[in-house]
């Protein structure tokens, strides 16, 4: 895959993740006395079914490539998903996005730990801008266990898109949601026996929307993720919440106020000046490696010899 432009990037995250808002939407409209574990194990089963016409061409051996970090991720998204249904039907829309869009600014020392990428300026203070954005909207006043549960899903966010990079470069993207999907359904159906909650069909529906809109999410992230640095493009994650807040106000009667167009310049203004700055050094760089290296010339210290009108060269 060639690499992507940070720009392009940043835009498949900005379009992904005002889609995933409509995926957590589903997720909220479901009732207090659904079984959790068997919604989530209804959303891998569809995805499973989804994703399968897409892989029935690809080869057995494709498949078996990087199953240890596939089992990885696949069960870090078991886990964030479980406590993103938790928080979601206890929170607010807006105020769970927020919390969940902490996963760019975690991602930047985890970037760094994990893949040794060099923080610039201009990425922190973009990252941090954008979560000051995100408590400006929401202003938080309380931590309570479905903030807690937030955060753990924000934590999951971050890591399963850094992990992103352990993936084989030859696999496509509907091969990797899949085995995403895939690894974890026997975690998420022991689950749904242990919950021990009779078997009901009702929400097999929301949990196909849900699915669908979630898959567009992360299909977009394996692209963008894989293609770019984590530490540049991961601020354009914030996007979404503009997405939560109008999806809110329609869907959820949550009215947005002042907060909300102040926090919004600070997730948008820092996301077009990054865009920029980044753009304005690969311009650069691509300038000084056009230059062509001038050799040094040698200086000629005997006596200069007459130019004669039959010798145009000088010898």
């Amino acid at each position: 895959m060639p690499k992507m432009t940070v720009g392009l990037a940043m835009t498949l995250l900005i379009i992904g993740n005002i889609i995933a808002v409509f995926s957590d939407a589903l997720v909220k409209t479901l009732s207090d006395d659904t079984a959790i574990y068997q919604f989530v194990f209804f959303r891998q089963l569809t995805a499973v079914l989804l994703l399968i016409p897409f892989c029935l061409t690809s080869s057995r051996k494709s498949f078996v490539n990087g199953l240890k970090w596939h089992a990885v991720r696949g069960h870090i998204w078991l886990l964030g998903a479980v406590f993103m249904v938790y928080s979601l039907n206890a929170m607010p829309l807006a105020t769970a996005n927020a919390i969940f869009y902490a996963a760019p600014l975690i991602m930047l020392p985890m970037a760094m730990l994990w893949f040794q990428e060099k923080l610039t300026i201009p990425s922190v203070a973009t990252g941090i801008l954008g979560f000051v954005g995100v408590l400006i909207v929401v202003r938080p006043t309380e931590i309570d266990w479905a903030a807690m549960a937030a955060l753990v899903v924000a934590f999951t966010l971050a890591a399963n898109n850094l992990l992103i990079r352990k993936l084989p470069k030859n696999q496509t993207v509907f091969q990797t949601l899949l085995l995403t999907n895939l690894v974890g359904m026997p975690a998420s159906l022991g689950l749904t026996v242990w919950e021990g909650k009779p078997w009901d069909f009702a929400p097999l529906l929301t949990a196909a929307g849900s699915t669908l809109f979630i898959l567009i999410y992360a299909g977009f992230c394996v692209l963008a993720y894989r293609s770019g640095e984590a530490s540049k493009i991961a601020s354009a994650e914030y996007s979404g919440l503009i997405g939560a807040v109008v999806v809110g106000l329609i869907w959820f009667d949550e009215i947005p106020d002042i907060g909300m167009a102040i926090g919004t310049a600070f997730i948008i203004l820092p996301l077009l000046w990054l865009a920029k700055v980044e753009a304005k050094n690969k311009r650069l760089a691509k300038q000084a490696n056009a230059e062509p290296t001038k050799a040094p010339q040698a200086v000629d210290n005997s006596l200069a010899k007459p130019i004669l009108a039959t010798n145009i060269t000088g010898e």
